[in-house]
């Protein structure tokens, strides 16, 4: 929707975008013609002159001022509250409650492990405590977006400190994909064989020469 601000009335410059609008009520309770609202900046586009606000904002003051405070880079603690197939919500010790979700914290699937996993359940369950990095302040969803394997070694790290440019691996197939195969050369880590150096006549696919490891 868009917003006449008080002091600049010559046309609309505020914008407040369906998610932004409210964690609580449905948009269409907060997008009404003529209706006075409140919100926080917190975006600025200078190309179009207009500025983002977010009335959820102004509906959850403390939660609002407790995730402005957080920087990138500390660790928070707390406890894996929900696990859902787009990531984990973890229930901070610090802060409030979140209005709507599980947790405040919310970290996505990539930012679980190092590690190929299939389900989420494979790195954390319900109950467990974690203690992550805070990488940014999610404003449409006010969630405190969090790493867990930013608190452990990449393992990618570690290995390429003892291979060298022609250096001969072995390793276990994991997957096949049209373009190649992926082989697991260490714990943690996997390399792409393309297609065209799986053998020294071409191939039409992976599995004419190689087969996936059964787990």
């Amino acid at each position: 929707m868009s917003v006449l601000l008080d002091d600049f009335t010559d046309r609309p410059l505020g914008t407040v975008g369906s998610l932004d609008g409210s964690w609580r009520r449905p948009f269409s309770d907060v997008a009404v013609v003529g209706q006075r609202v409140a919100g926080e900046v917190t975006a600025v586009d200078l190309d179009a002159g207009r500025v983002r606000l977010s009335t959820a904002a102004t509906e959850n003051p403390e939660l609002w001022a407790f995730l402005k405070r957080l920087h990138h880079g500390e660790f928070l603690s707390g406890t894996v509250a929900a696990i859902e197939r787009f990531g984990v919500f973890v229930a901070l010790d610090e802060g409030p409650e979140h209005p709507v979700y599980p947790g405040v914290g919310f970290i996505t699937w990539p930012e679980l492990s190092w590690r190929r996993f299939e389900a989420a359940s494979e790195v954390v369950e319900v109950g467990q405590r974690v203690t992550c990095e805070f990488l940014q302040f999610d404003t449409w969803n006010g969630e405190a977006r969090l790493s867990l394997r930013a608190t452990q070694p990449d393992p990618f790290l570690e290995f390429v400190e003892g291979v060298v440019v022609g250096q001969r691996l072995t390793g276990r197939v994991t997957k096949l994909v049209p373009f190649g195969v992926f082989v697991q050369v260490a714990d943690g880590v996997e390399g792409l064989v393309h297609l065209s150096e799986l053998n020294l006549v071409p191939v039409a696919a992976p599995e004419d020469v190689v087969q996936a490891a059964i787990s």
